[in-house]
């Protein structure tokens, strides 16, 4: 993650007296309940995770860590994060979703074509090292409790215990030590990133770190989620990159040798390996001047490896792309249109990219003004693909990720040929108490068009908005349901009655047996991009697969 505009831990303490927080949900999730893992997401709010039992990994926008009792662990806005059990003991963990804000307004000295921060920094990121579990469980407990009732006087007091935990954390943070065994992976860690110019083998980390090789290899794989090699390959990639931006002008071998490899070919085949995209491709696209109006363009341009210059704040893959490229230059676009366009013009792009729909004419010719803008209409996913690979120049980059897209789709369906593809599969988003059917693009375009799943004979794929009551849900003739589920306490809480329903796991009266009930989190999940439909793809074959 590149912190150069984040805040010190002390720098962010000091300004806690600046801060109010807000509790969003608070779940409870096991494996009993059948609320574990947590699927792929991309994270709206702070995410704060407080294991009670067992041990599983987390995976932040691609890096692992461990997830166990005695840390709780603090996920950002923007983050890309998934969960999996590491074993088959007892598992537990309550999952709080928060935000944070400032008291006071921007101040008005401030440029007008630079956004406000969307979210103030938390001062605590990653695991948290906690003196006792048990004191965290009773905390969460008592705001289920609370969050949960009727009364708005309970609620209240559900946010007033909110802050009594976070109270607890960050007054808990300075009197936690780091182990010895911690300290030293940490040595090793810096030794790298001070070093990583220079040849470095595995018994000169293990000297730094005062331990044998064997042992060293192990703790090493444990904290950080990847080999020390693998993390000297991706610091120097990540140095490399940074060389790459569009304010440089360095020739790749001269790069190449900069973070300490010789033979440029291997060098090649490292970067690629590690982005996904060869170097040159790379420092081709950092160099396009790319402003994104529309979010959701976000998602169509991930699979073409494009750096916009900008793209709207209020969208966590906007952060997500200043993590995945390790670059400040994604400037966060302002809501506000007029600020918008004043960022717009200082920026002077080469290209800006937005949606019919939210263009109008008189806001189009702004938008001309200051650059070449092209406007896609919302058809269906593969035309948007394409469209911004014409525009851009990418058509070939666009055919290739498609054939590759087609190629996953056909694995992936015969893999399932044998299992649920022959099943009736029901879609539907949990929005407070509203049970709304999703039968037309996203998740329903990649599960009934391009994996063949069957519709139940009560969704009416005609219909752009169909709406069941719970009493339609029970006697629907489904065998396996998938629920997105909004983060807010109303519908967390329609969901949990849904998934204790007995009717739900009961024989259907068509004489079907319900095997299978599996929820996912909004985002990414509804986003119609080519980027969320691979993400779908590579889902749906570790669904239901625990089903009986």
């Amino acid at each position: 993650m590149n912190d150069k505009n984040r805040l010190s831990p002390s720098a962010a303490f000091g300004q806690l007296d600046q801060m109010w927080f807000r509790l969003r949900s608070i779940t409870h999730s096991s494996r009993s309940s059948g609320g574990w893992p947590l699927r792929l997401q991309f994270l709206e709010s702070y995410m704060l995770l407080i294991p009670i039992a067992g041990q599983s990994l987390i995976t932040v926008d691609g890096e692992y860590r461990e997830l166990k009792t005695g840390a709780v662990f603090v996920c950002l806005p923007g983050q890309l994060i998934e969960t999996s059990l590491e074993d088959a003991g007892e598992q537990s963990v309550y999952i709080l979703r928060f935000d944070v804000f400032s008291q006071h307004s921007m101040p008005e000295e401030k440029q007008p074509f630079l956004p406000a921060e969307p979210h103030l920094p938390f001062p605590l990121e990653g695991a948290v090292a906690v003196q006792s579990t048990i004191t965290y469980s009773k905390h969460c407990e008592a705001i289920t409790h609370c969050l949960e009732s009727p009364n708005p006087l309970q609620r209240l007091l559900a946010q007033s215990r909110f802050y009594e935990l976070l109270y607890s954390l960050l007054s808990s943070t300075g009197e936690s030590r780091t182990s010895d065994t911690d300290a030293a992976m940490e040595r090793a860690k810096l030794y790298i990133e001070q070093h990583y110019r220079e040849e470095i083998t595995i018994g000169l980390l293990a000297a730094e770190a005062g331990t044998s090789i064997r042992h060293f290899i192990r703790l090493f794989k444990q904290r950080y989620g990847l080999s020390a090699i693998e993390y000297l390959t991706e610091y120097r990639i990540r140095q490399a990159r940074s060389l790459m931006l569009p304010h440089t002008d360095y020739d790749l071998k001269d790069i190449a040798a900069y973070v300490g490899y010789k033979d440029v070919p291997y060098f090649r085949r490292k970067f690629k390996q590690i982005t996904g995209i060869a170097p040159a491709a790379f420092m081709r696209n950092a160099k396009q001047k790319i402003a994104v109006h529309d979010s959701i363009l976000i998602g169509v341009l991930l699979p073409l490896n494009i750096i916009p210059c900008a793209a709207p704040a209020e969208h966590p893959w906007t952060e997500y792309y200043r993590r995945k490229y390790e670059t400040d230059a994604v400037l966060p676009l302002a809501e506000d249109q007029t600020l918008r366009l004043q960022q717009l013009a200082a920026l002077h792009p080469d290209y800006i990219l937005g949606l019919e729909a939210s263009v109008n004419p008189p806001l189009m010719m702004e938008l001309q003004a200051i650059a070449p803008t092209f406007l896609l209409c919302q058809t269906d996913w593969r035309s948007q693909l394409i469209c911004i690979g014409e525009c851009l120049g990418k058509t070939p980059d666009a055919e290739v990720w498609l054939d590759n897209y087609e190629r996953k789709a056909k694995s992936a369906r015969a893999e399932l040929v044998q299992g649920p593809v022959k099943d009736k599969l029901l879609i539907a988003r949990i929005t407070g108490q509203t049970i709304t059917v999703l039968s037309h693009r996203s998740l329903a375009e990649v599960f009934y068009n391009d994996l063949h799943y069957t519709p139940p004979s009560i969704v009416d794929r005609k219909l752009s908005r169909q709406t069941l009551t719970l009493e339609e849900l029970e006697s629907a003739d489904a065998d396996l349901l998938l629920f997105i589920v909004d983060e807010d306490a109303d519908s967390q809480a329609a969901w949990s009655l849904i998934r204790e329903n007995e009717l739900l796991q009961s024989p259907a009266p068509a004489g079907h047996f319900r095997i299978g009930i599996e929820q996912l989190p909004p985002s990414p999940w509804t986003e119609y991009t080519a980027f969320t439909h691979e993400l779908v793809l590579d889902l749906a074959p570790t669904l239901w697969r625990n089903r009986t």
